[in-house]
């Protein structure tokens, strides 16, 4: 699936991207190099102002397994070229897959270097885990939204059109193809299936679900499947990559129960209760089933929220955050006991949402320690969200003195670089020191791996040849966040 927008001015106030209310036909290619010597696949797309003028190609007659480029013209108007792989065939073997994560892009927090060193690294895969683009209004440091709180389809617009006409994202998109969900800032901070943050904004959230859901699809890369039906989209979906890997894509915001106990980190009984469903019951069967299925060597889920245990009270009682899946316990006991009976080979959950980067071991029974370890959890940092971070010297997070199963920990901006092969997945916690100034050098602050049939992260000791740039000294880190913070 091919993907692009015609905007002449892509913030414009009326979200069309100044262009007239007319359509246009849009030429594409498909060609095995670059300099496109050799064109496979081309055709013609219109691209109508009902739809922002955005162009979803499904190109077919591809070679499994294979890299091409891609690009639109209309006009006088080219398009740079985009580089994408093809899928491997079903079940076939596959040496490695190397892929980004990502996770919170939020504009007036900072610049998006990582997205850029993200793409210096040529991944063959991005995974976005969510948050692309915030609905807030207001400033930031040196960078602020345009226009107020996106509520209204040109509003949506308008913000998606601010994102892309970023260079660090654009370079992020260009490199590779990417797989993309959504979270809460796509719409509305932590709302949950039909109810939103603000009971007050109760009356007419729907409406506003609508409008975001359609600009989402129309600026990103999602296939027809994925069309928007007024506030529904289909979302959730399954890639495999060959024999190697299969991804299980969800979406924890459609279908949620609301938060318990009004959200927020809750010591609260109701949570429990087992009729409650983070990704919803016909998700969760959906999941349930591509488990039983799995021919893959790892299964790994794609999604947004924490799903290890995280207590932040080391007294008698359990505070965990009620928008994650501690908030729904039931929930993710079914999901947990579902890939341990189903014989799942190697379960991995990738995560975004909490602006840090985090590792984390998965128990059958979160929070027993006697329990069996049956997957690994790796938790991408956000781009920007947080603006500069902070980094501990021993990697663990303050909470892992009565959470053991936190294994890593660092509050410094980034993404993941994960390679997978047969016989592991190893993973790179990459990290720029600042986001409040551009073009910050990017460094992997730890590496850990998980072993094939072996769960539970182990660390990798520091190698040289998977570090990419030396990591900044504690005070470059001090000195560069003075002067970004003067």
């Amino acid at each position: 699936m091919i993907w692009t927008r015609l905007a002449l001015d892509p913030v414009a106030a009326d979200g069309l991207g100044g262009m007239p209310a007319t359509s246009y036909q849009v030429s594409w290619q498909v060609a095995t190099n670059e300099r496109f010597a050799d064109v496979v696949r081309a055709g013609a797309f219109t691209a109508d102002p009902s739809a922002a003028h955005s162009v979803h190609v499904e190109v077919g007659g591809l070679r499994p397994g294979r890299e091409y480029f891609y690009r639109f013209r209309t006009g006088q108007h080219l398009s740079r070229a985009g580089r994408a792989l093809t899928t491997p065939a079903h079940g076939a073997d596959v040496a490695a897959l190397t892929m980004g994560v990502v996770s919170c892009s939020n504009f007036p927090a900072g610049y998006f270097t990582a997205y850029r060193r993200l793409a210096e690294d040529r991944p063959d895969l991005v995974l976005h885990l969510g948050d692309y683009q915030y609905e807030g209004g207001g400033n930031g440091t040196g960078r602020q939204h345009i226009g107020p709180e996106t509520t209204t389809l040109a509003g949506y617009r308008q913000r998606h059109g601010q994102y892309k006409s970023d260079r660090d994202l654009q370079e992020a998109h260009a490199v590779a193809p990417w797989l993309a969900v959504w979270d809460d800032h796509e719409v509305d901070n932590n709302y949950a299936g039909d109810v939103p943050e603000r009971v007050t904004e109760q009356p007419g959230f729907l409406a506003r679900r609508a409008a975001a859901y359609r600009a989402y699809y129309e600026n990103m890369p999602l296939r027809r499947t994925s069309v928007p039906r007024g506030p529904d989209l289909a979302l959730y979906r399954r890639v495999a990559w060959g024999g190697l890997a299969t991804f299980h894509m969800l979406d924890t915001r459609q279908y949620r129960s609301d938060q318990a106990c009004g959200d927020g980190y809750k010591d609260c009984v109701d949570a429990a209760d087992p009729a409650r469903s983070l990704p919803g019951s016909a998700q969760e069967e959906w999941l349930l089933d591509g488990f039983r299925r799995s021919e893959a060597r790892w299964d790994v889920l794609g999604q947004q929220v924490f799903f290890g245990r995280r207590d932040n009270d080391p007294g008698a009682a359990t505070t965990v955050s009620m928008d994650a899946w501690d908030g729904y316990p039931a929930s993710r006991q079914r999901i947990t006991r579902g890939w341990v009976d189903a014989g799942v080979r190697n379960p991995v959950v990738l995560t975004g949402d909490v602006h840090a980067h985090w590792g984390a071991d998965l128990r059958l029974e979160p929070g027993n320690l006697e329990s069996p370890v049956v997957g690994s959890e790796f938790i991408t940092s956000s781009i920007t969200s947080g603006g500069n971070g902070y980094d501990k010297p021993d990697g663990l997070h303050p909470w892992a003195a009565w959470n053991p199963d936190l294994r890593f920990w660092t509050n410094l901006r980034g993404y993941l670089l994960t390679t997978v092969t047969p016989a592991a997945m190893t993973t790179d916690y990459r990290c720029v020191p600042v986001v409040t100034t551009p073009d910050a050098a990017a460094f992997t602050r730890a590496t850990y791996v998980v072993e094939d049939e072996v769960p539970g992260l182990q660390e990798v000791a520091a190698n040289p040849r998977r570090t990419r740039s030396a990591p900044p000294s504690d005070e470059q880190i001090i000195a560069d966040t003075i002067k970004a913070e003067s």
